[in-house]
């Protein structure tokens, strides 16, 4: 107990704002054949606007929404790279933007690479790769359903996962869930 004599140690000023999260990252860790493929690619896509990095295990080429298809194709075609399969397609939510991820691999030659594009939430518009691999037509519907990406040219755009004429994109962080409780 405290007397009226003694002071009170003064409690500290709370922030107003609150500190961004650091999150951790890992740093690229390429095999042999990561190595390899990062090597050639400036070669191989010299004629186009890509940005070749890594992340973790898995070399990263960024490019333009528009170029997807022909760096797509090339990445399909040259023998080089030999990327025969399209092992997933995502979309990430970044709020300011969204992210199209095609994850390739290559059967024969054993490498992986990811091709990245980002487009506005307001003109979520990426031309369709269904004529590469037949594999996006229902990646790209995904994609359409979750996060509202428009794959122009894809030759049917319709529900995959939703119903027709279900409103808004449960994947895009804006999304609300109403009357939602967890048991």
């Amino acid at each position: 107990m405290t007397t009226p004599q003694e002071k009170k140690p003064a409690k500290p000023e709370r922030a107003t704002h609150r500190r961004e999260p650091e999150v951790p990252v890992a740093p690229a860790a390429l095999d042999e054949r990561g190595k390899a493929l990062a090597a050639i690619l400036p070669q191989v896509f010299s004629g186009l606007d890509v940005q070749i990095s890594a992340a973790m295990d898995e070399v990263v080429l960024a490019a333009k929404p528009q170029d997807v298809p022909a760096v797509c194709r090339i990445a399909k075609e040259d023998p080089r790279l030999d990327f025969d399969y399209l092992r997933c397609l995502s979309v990430v939510d970044y709020i300011e933007r969204l992210e199209v991820d095609y994850h390739l691999f290559s059967l024969d030659k054993r490498h992986k690479m990811v091709v990245k594009t980002s487009v506005p939430p307001d003109a979520a518009n990426v031309p369709t790769v269904s004529g590469v691999w037949r594999g996006a037509d229902w990646y790209e519907r995904e994609g359409h359903d979750l996060f509202g990406v428009v794959f122009d040219g894809h030759p049917n755009l319709r529900p995959l996962l939703l119903y027709e004429g279900f409103e808004g994109h449960p994947g895009r962080k804006s999304f609300l869930f109403h009357e939602y409780d967890e048991w």
